[in-house]
């Protein structure tokens, strides 16, 4: 498995995967968040592959204001859930930024009452700070937290 960025070459098979229909008010549509990267050139927008075969997305950028990282988007297509690729994911995100030079924390945010995403950071280390950002719970990853 690993993290390709989001090219014209496969742009329209990434912006095609979803989520299951239940889960869809979790997370913007792959479109919006390509979309988003362009207006906001923070936004690392990259493609989860299994092989040759795209199966997620993941889109994470630095924000300036706290000297934070912050993972904005995570989606496994419906097909491809329960195996294994978000979880794998998160671990090369985490890896890559924590080569960065004084970036101690990772954040994000989830909707509440979103359990499984909420088990899954957890099992990454990610713990809730009490913070909301536009109505999401935030979590955070501390470095000095994982070894």
């Amino acid at each position: 498995m690993e993290l390709r960025p989001v090219t014209k070459s496969n742009f329209e098979a990434i912006a095609h995967l979803e989520v299951s229909h239940d889960q869809q008010h979790y997370v913007a549509s792959n479109l919006y968040s390509i979309a988003e990267s362009k207006v906001f050139p923070e936004c690392i927008p990259l493609a989860i592959y299994d092989g040759n075969r795209p199966v997620g997305f993941l889109m994470y950028a630095f924000d300036r204001k706290d000297d934070t990282y912050w993972v904005c988007r995570l989606m496994i297509d419906r097909y491809f859930q329960g195996k294994g690729y978000g979880k794998k994911a998160m671990q090369i995100v985490i890896n890559e930024i924590r080569k960065r030079p004084d970036i101690n924390m990772i954040k994000l945010s989830i909707e509440p009452g979103n359990q499984a995403a909420e088990n899954l950071y957890r099992s990454l280390g990610f713990d809730k700070t009490g913070e909301l950002v536009e109505g999401e719970e935030v979590m955070c990853l501390h470095f000095d937290n994982i070894s």
